[in-house]
């Protein structure tokens, strides 16, 4: 063997030494990178209602009825607030002292902040039983506190034994703005917890699970910094639940890219006593699984871009964001953590510098659950594969139970809600759409002709048309005409005229949110329609809502499946693999959206479902789905070359089952943090997206698609080279 020559000694050693120097410094630059970034992120976390709307009309799309009808609201009313209706109950006929005292707690309600000086005058129900004002917010006001306040208040001056609530769309919207109080801190709190337990067990180490938890957490900071800051220019739109959305899901995939990056690297520092060297050739075995796995999640989400729905269309892009700096912290911040920490990282059970056990092993573990799993498929393929999917046909035959037409607004709130209460009690005493009314705007000279259809229904308890010149703000408007209000011999008012139009207002006899109200908006608006007129309100947002999220799973849920199946065909240069495991991973979704259905409607009692939930169940569990599909199949390709497709087969579920396992421990822990939001959408989403990826994990990525790939043997490859040239 030649030595180097004395004068290339020196050189050598230079060159070694900047080597070193390398070693520390890069990984040093990287940390402290994403340092600033989470250090200019992480004061957001208490920042995001700033930028964010929970206002179900700013997520329509501008050419619906609702929406333009929302627009011009502020333009007759001169003030751009959101009505609150305050109803007083008492245990038997109001005495007129009691309604005095409800009148002067009603007139000085605009006294509590936040409350606009337009409030209604008292009006007594018809059994004399209750009272309703209505009783308008500043838009510009902290509604939930503002809501709060004004109870507080009001139950203060009302007369003994009357019950006071407030409810109205001001209320139900208060109800979600708490609803989502807890995401900054609880939701993120359990998520984490969960996760560092899941962790501590799987790597019996203290550092270890630490080291994963800062990548995820530096990512959603950095991820949350830019989310932020689009939001505050305006060019997304966030809300509380693709807030939530978006930290479950960074937490959740940045902790899968490090588990199968940190598993990696415990295979090369068996058979490297470098740790720059095992690094290193850790991030090449890992990153093209990564970056595929990740990038088939952003074409996936980046479907949503097709939907009508602002609420989904942004939430594609935001989710998006959240998965890049997943990826980019699981391929930077942690190969920096490792390469500082080395083995110590895994301590006390550090990896042991082994080649000749390895060379043994021949690259397959003999032992252990995946070994023994990977011998029975080897036995019976074709029963295992065949069983599977029977069962999985089963659970699918659930969904013919779902109910995912839309839920009343009543509704979207889990647990004590004084608004749902308040709605109950107004429609046991007033007609049940009082203060949610049906909005028409109509030409100035069509206005008896929209009054007329709305007259006519007997779904309509009143109509009346804006007037400013009125002391209400309004005037009632009967088949002869507007009525005056005042004394005997009053003039009738002249209706406010917007550019030629006017404001009519239908109170329903039916709560605002029923679908008694869906019917009657959807035959009002077909009749109205021919007038020329628009309508809109709080009913017709709903049913806006609900056709547009019931438009984009039609068509969104095929686009993705399409879109994810290339980028497989091109990942595992094949036709027949990537077809089978789409159909593989849409079976799985269909037996967790059967399983939730019966859950939801046999254990829960859930009132239903909005429409969106299957699209965003769809969406998480195959996009999701699909990791672990390439995790799995990446590595039986690479096997399946040097050893044929069936050995390649076993040693693939051999080497991935653990962190396979681990992952989906983990995404279904992080998606289940998500039922501490005591929202109905977040909920059911969580039990889907939970249950769906173990299902996934435990079933089809350990059983059915081994024993089908198994049983098929090179052929999956097909047309590829590995299927013409390779062997079973």
């Amino acid at each position: 063997m030649s030595r180097p020559a004395t004068d290339q000694i020196p050189q050598m050693r230079e060159r070694s030494r900047r080597h070193s120097w390398m070693r520390v410094l890069l990984p040093v630059a990287l940390i402290l990178v994403w340092l600033v970034g989470a250090g200019l992120g992480g004061p957001l976390f208490g920042k995001v209602d700033e930028v964010s709307s929970n206002d179900q009309t700013s997520y329509l799309p501008n050419s619906s009825d609702a929406t333009q009808v929302q627009k011009l609201l502020a333009d007759f009313r001169d003030s751009d607030t959101i009505p609150a209706i305050a109803v007083f109950v008492g245990d038997a006929s109001l005495t007129d002292a009691e309604l005095q005292t409800i009148s002067d707690a009603v007139a000085d309600a605009p006294s509590v902040e936040g409350v606009s000086a337009d409030v209604s005058p008292a009006l007594t129900s018809d059994d004399g039983e209750a009272v309703q004002a209505f009783i308008p917010i500043s838009g510009d006001a902290e509604l939930a506190d503002t809501v709060t306040a004004l109870g507080e208040e009001l139950r203060a001056a009302a007369p003994d034994g009357v019950a006071v609530y407030i409810t109205g769309p001001a209320g139900f919207s208060a109800d979600l703005v708490a609803g989502f109080a807890g995401i900054d801190g609880l939701l993120l709190g359990v998520a984490l917890l969960a996760v560092l337990v899941i962790l501590v067990l799987v790597y019996r180490s203290f550092l270890l699970p630490l080291v994963v938890l800062s990548t995820s957490l530096f990512a959603l900071c950095v991820a949350l910094l830019v989310v932020w800051w689009l939001a505050k220019f305006e060019v997304l739109l966030l809300s509380g639940q693709t807030q939530g959305i978006l930290f479950i899901l960074v937490i959740g995939a940045a902790t899968d890219y490090a588990l199968l990056f940190v598993a990696r690297f415990r295979e090369e520092l068996r058979v490297a006593q470098d740790k720059g060297a095992a690094l290193l050739a850790a991030w090449k075995g890992s990153v093209e699984p990564i970056v595929a796995s990740g990038g088939t999640v952003i074409a996936g989400l980046l479907c949503l871009l097709l939907s009508d729905l602002k609420s989904n269309s942004t939430l594609g892009p935001v989710a998006a964001i959240g998965i890049v700096f997943a990826m980019l912290s699981a391929l930077t911040l942690l190969p920096a953590l490792l390469l500082l920490f080395g083995r110590a990282v895994f301590w006390p059970r550090r990896p042991r510098f082994e080649p000749e056990v390895v060379a043994e092993e021949h690259g397959m573990r003999t032992t252990g659950l995946w070994a023994r799993l990977a011998g029975l498929i080897t036995k019976r393929p074709r029963v295992i594969w065949i069983a599977t999917t029977l069962v999985l046909l089963a659970g699918a035959s659930g969904v013919l139970q779902l109910n995912a037409n839309g839920v009343p607004q009543s509704d979207l709130v889990l647990g004590a809600s004084e608004a749902r209460d308040g709605q109950v009690a107004l429609g046991e005493h007033f007609p049940g759409g009082s203060g949610s009314p049906v909005y028409v705007v109509v030409a100035e000279d069509r206005l008896q002709e929209a009054a007329d259809v709305l007259l006519a229904d007997d779904r309509i308890d009143g109509v009346s048309v804006t007037a400013a010149d009125s002391p209400s703000g309004s005037a009632p408007v009967t088949a002869d005409g507007i009525t005056a209000v005042g004394p005997p011999g009053s003039a009738a008012p002249e209706p406010t005229v917007v550019d030629g139009d006017v404001l009519l207002q239908g109170t329903l006899t039916e709560a605002a949110d029923s679908d008694a109200a869906a019917d009657a908006l959807r035959d009002l608006r077909a009749e109205l329609h021919q007038h020329d007129a628009l309508v809109g309100g709080v009913t017709a947002t709903a049913v806006d809502t609900n056709d547009a999220s019931i438009h984009d799973r039609t068509l969104i849920i095929p686009v993705i499946l399409v879109v994810i199946m290339l980028i497989l065909m091109l990942l595992l240069r094949s036709i027949l693999a990537p077809v089978l495991l789409i159909l593989t991973t849409v079976l799985s979704f269909g037996t967790a959206m059967g399983v939730s259905a019966l859950v939801f409607n046999g254990v829960f009692d859930f009132p239903g479902a909005d429409p969106a939930v299957p699209l965003y169940g769809f969406v998480f569990l195959v996009a999701l789905g699909i990791d672990y599909n390439i995790f799995l199949m990446t590595r039986v390709r690479e096997e399946s070359l040097a050893h044929g497709t069936r050995e390649g087969v076993l040693r693939g579920l051999s080497i991935t089952g653990g962190v396979i396992t681990s992952a989906g421990l983990v995404l279904a822990a992080t998606f289940a943090a998500l039922s501490v939001i005591p929202i109905l959408f977040l909920v059911q989403l969580a039990f889907i997206v939970a249950f769906g990826v173990l299902l996934d994990t435990f079933v089809v990525r350990s059983l059915l698609v081994p024993a089908l790939a198994y049983d098929l043997g090179k052929v999956i490859w097909w047309p590829s080279k590995l299927w013409r040239r390779g062997r079973d």
